[in-house]
């Protein structure tokens, strides 16, 4: 196979492996009922008048499957930290025992986890949108190849491949939705 229909391979396969990483990324933040510091990634805190992630400024673990704990750098941020978790909307409740945030999460309702499940699977079509994205611009990258003097055999086969390597990536894709919706309507 040449170089130029390698690079289009590489490069589309390239972009396929970002979408999955940022669905990856999604994914982790549907929350499944267990409690997991990335459930407040979306929550920032007034630092010294600069809107600040709040892991960069408090210790977040998961003490147990239903509990995290945020334990400030500064014992200043208490206050900020709780107005910063009201502000992000994400229906939790934190106690402050003016040493750490304790926040309790509850249980998810049926109706809730059903939300969450379409949730992953938006998530997830989302992301197959992207890959047949970048399948269409390998493809395209192929056909200007084949102006330029690639054979017709071998833009069919370099087509073959990255037709390939996106159901490849549309797999992965189904399994880890699948996955997630397990893991989700799991009580």
């Amino acid at each position: 196979m040449n170089e130029e229909i390698q690079f289009v391979l590489d490069t589309a396969k390239e972009s396929m492996e970002n979408a999955m990483t940022r669905l990856d990324g999604e994914l982790q933040k549907i929350r499944a009922g267990k409690a997991s510091p990335l459930m407040l990634n979306k929550v920032v805190v007034e630092y010294y008048g600069t809107l600040t992630p709040l892991h960069q400024v408090a210790n977040i673990n998961a003490i147990d499957g239903r509990t995290l704990s945020i334990q400030p750098f500064e014992k200043s941020l208490l206050e900020e930290i709780e107005k910063g978790i009201a502000h992000a909307n994400l229906g939790l409740n934190p106690q402050n025992n003016g040493e750490t945030i304790l926040i309790n999460i509850p249980a998810l309702t049926e109706e809730r986890r059903i939300e969450l499940s379409k949730q992953a699977k938006a998530e997830g079509e989302d992301t197959k949108v992207g890959i047949r994205n970048a399948r269409k611009d390998a493809n395209d990258e192929i056909k200007k190849l084949g102006n330029d003097g690639l054979s017709e055999d071998q833009a069919k086969d370099a087509e073959g491949e990255v037709q390939k390597i996106t159901d490849g990536f549309s797999t992965k894709i189904d399994a880890l939705i699948a996955a997630k919706e397990k893991d989700i309507m799991t009580v």
